[in-house]
């Protein structure tokens, strides 16, 4: 796998703030949100490297691997200890490096410890790591909101998972060790889960926040008064200002959808309210219409 500088893929620098990384997460997220680009690839692409950027770079410790060992971060223990092994007098009382070990041949030692040949080494054979699995799962936008648990089927074995609350469409998660087999004593592969999230038929989700249309009726929109709506996490009561016009918007503050692994943090929910005029109105009615006109002229 080619090398992915993922301080570029957000357009920040190396000393970013933690700050800086989660502003530049959302201004892209917001850009190339598939349900913004729903026939770009390319869009969704990128939207997927981004969300593996933010998922490292937002991670202190995930990102200090990083910082150190690059596109092999993620092995970086392994490499330590398998460094430290090599170093120690052989039981020919030699030694498997000589000098000084050199930063700068990581690839190479990376490579004959996870699949190259070892040249010199004395080593019977090559272990090489095992094959990437990749599957697809597709959840509603209400399995998306809470944390659950899935049972997954790879390779005729049953695999629970747990999916944490805030999940986006088209983002991918990696469990690591549930691919195939290593060769020859190598390493597992890892199982790379891309989530399809459907879309729900009274909202819309972009990045952490919800937006919905709340029908009203004339007479609540005239005078004003209550209005109890359904949302993902439940019924919520909103207060409906006298004269409401039809297209207003409201924000409801932290009602919106769950910020993926932080858990209490959530985004916020618009609601645009459409007025509904009154049909089948009896003559009594079309007469009070008449005369509400009437004073008003």
């Amino acid at each position: 796998m080619s090398f992915i500088d993922y301080y570029e893929v957000l357009g920040i620098n190396k000393n970013a703030s933690e700050d800086d990384i989660k502003k530049a997460y959302r201004k892209f997220a917001r850009q190339l949100h598939p349900d913004l680009n729903p026939n770009d690839k390319d869009a969704q692409a990128k939207f997927q490297k981004i969300n593996e950027a933010n998922e490292v770079l937002s991670d202190p410790a995930k990102r200090k691997k990083y910082d150190q060992y690059g596109e092999h971060w993620e092995h970086g223990e392994e490499y330590e200890q398998a460094r430290k092994a090599n170093s120690r007098p052989n039981a020919s009382g030699g030694q498997n490096f000589s000098g000084d070990f050199d930063e700068s041949n990581f690839s190479d030692f990376f490579s004959s410890m996870f699949g190259g040949a070892s040249e010199g080494r004395g080593r019977a054979q090559s272990k090489f790591r095992g094959q990437d699995f990749q599957s697809e799962l597709t959840i509603t936008l209400e399995e998306a909101y809470t944390t659950h648990a899935r049972t997954l089927k790879i390779n005729d074995k049953n695999i629970r998972i747990t999916i944490p609350a805030g999940v986006e469409n088209g983002q991918t998660i990696k469990l690591k060790g549930y691919g195939g087999k290593g060769v020859n004593g190598g390493p597992e592969g890892d199982l790379l889960i891309q989530f399809v999230v459907s879309n729900a038929a009274n909202v819309k989700r972009l990045g952490n926040d919800l937006y919905s249309t709340v029908d009203l009726d004339l007479y609540t929109a005239m005078l004003g008064g209550e209005k109890i709506i359904e949302t993902l996490g439940g019924k919520i009561k909103l207060i409906v200002k006298p004269e409401t016009q039809n297209g207003t918007k409201i924000r409801l503050k932290g009602k919106g959808f769950p910020v993926y692994k932080k858990e209490g943090s959530f985004g916020d929910l618009f609601v645009t309210y459409n007025i509904l005029m009154p049909t089948n109105l009896t003559d009594k009615q079309k007469e009070l219409f008449k005369e509400l006109q009437n004073s008003a002229l």
